[in-house]
């Protein structure tokens, strides 16, 4: 694999560094490097400023403002992105429901759907897991049963994440409860969240942040004409939708960033006769989650480049696997360097500064990335299966 950039990747990746740093709203990119939590307004500002510019769905179909760029223009567009703190296009429109729309949507469906998802004009969320199917997603119970030019749907999703700002939601449905696969008898619906019978409430999670929702769905009509695709092929759809989120979710960038964050800190820090980052079995840990990182980016590269269009990639089950872990430590690295100064969050009139009290709810909110796109556990059995043949 070549390594170096040639004179015009670098002049490409220059372009796309200075555009990140001068045209994202620099209040916007320092709540991400440090963590802070982002308004609804704020993303879509940074996503419409992406998209303004051609700069939100790149790998999208070029007719649906997509980039005919090489898979190291893509590698590149993503890293520098993550490295420049800048918000990511929103994932449940640029990664997942648009792609899905483009590879099996009918022409109807991408005419109505595709610009404003990619203008952010639709907030989307994922309709996926349920309280008895998460991990084991085929196991899924919502039905959608068809009534002449409607669906209706009844059921319950759970760990929406920010359905409480979404528009509309794709949603995984049974439609035909007697196939002889659970696999099968699957749809992929699109609604809106303000249809009558729809109702979000949220969850509270660990890091006392309102993120994921539980969606209530009692008698919902939806409009056949919004089935994507063919009925009862939407286990294909969602792991088509679901390859793209695992690639997505490795974030060799963001985790590189979080990393330089703990080093800045422990460089503050003192100890002994120095500082924490001088600490020898300190470096020693910096340097291996650094080896780590360098080692997931390279595979990043090998994956990227040998997908396939409109095939799943089962390589993307090791990137999710050890992207999320790589995320997880370094959210530990930085937990471990504010020591007992993490434990006091919220308050004003202490002496611990702010940044280490977002490191204990930061860490606790990480531990949902092992989880969240199919656990650890599924990825390696995807990879035991798929991958080595067992």
């Amino acid at each position: 694999m070549k390594l170096a950039l040639s004179p015009d990747e670098v002049a490409f990746r220059d372009e796309l560094r200075r555009f990140y740093r001068t045209e994202i709203p620099a209040e916007i990119r320092d709540k991400v490097e440090y963590g802070r939590e982002l308004t609804r307004d704020e993303i879509v500002t940074s996503h419409k400023i992406l998209h303004e510019h051609g700069l939100a769905v790149p790998n999208w179909p070029a007719q649906w403002g997509g980039k005919d760029w090489t898979p190291v223009q893509r590698h590149i567009w993503e890293d520098e992105m993550q490295l420049a703190s800048v918000p990511e296009p929103l994932t449940f429109n640029a990664n997942m429901i648009g792609p899905v729309i483009a590879q099996f949507g009918s022409q109807e469906l991408k005419e109505r759907f595709l610009p404003p998802t990619a203008a952010l004009d639709i907030w989307w969320c994922q309709g996926f897991s349920e309280p008895d199917a998460g991990s084991d997603l085929a196991s899924l119970r919502t039905t959608a049963v068809r009534d002449g030019d409607s669906y209706i749907v009844n059921g319950q999703k759970i760990w929406t994440t920010l359905a409480q700002y979404a528009d509309w939601i794709f949603c995984l449905v049974r439609t035909d409860p007697n196939a002889p696969k659970k696999q099968a008898g699957i749809s992929l619906l699109l609604f809106d969240v303000n249809t009558p019978g729809v109702t979000i409430r949220p969850i509270k999670l660990i890091d006392g942040h309102h993120e994921v929702n539980e969606v209530f769905f009692e008698n919902v009509r939806v409009p056949a004409d919004q089935l994507v695709g063919e009925e009862n092929m939407g286990w294909t759809y969602a792991k088509f939708l679901l390859g793209n989120e695992r690639t997505g979710i490795t974030g060799v960038g963001r985790t590189k960033v979080r990393l330089a964050v703990a080093k800045k800190y422990a460089a503050q820090t003192n100890v002994g006769g120095g500082t924490l980052l001088a600490d020898p079995l300190f470096a020693a840990r910096v340097a291996e989650l650094e080896n780590e990182l360098l080692a997931l980016e390279l595979t990043l590269l090998r994956v990227v480049a040998n997908s396939s269009e409109g095939k799943p990639n089962p390589a993307s089950s090791v990137l999710k696997l050890r992207g999320t872990e790589l995320q997880q430590a370094a959210t530990e690295l930085l937990l471990d360097v504010a020591g007992p100064d993490a434990l006091p969050v919220g308050a004003d009139d202490i002496a611990s500064p702010d940044w280490a009290q977002r490191t204990g709810p930061g860490y606790l909110n990480y531990r949902k990335t092992t989880i969240y796109g199919g656990s650890s556990e599924v990825q390696r059995t995807i990879i035991a299966s798929t991958i080595l043949g067992l």
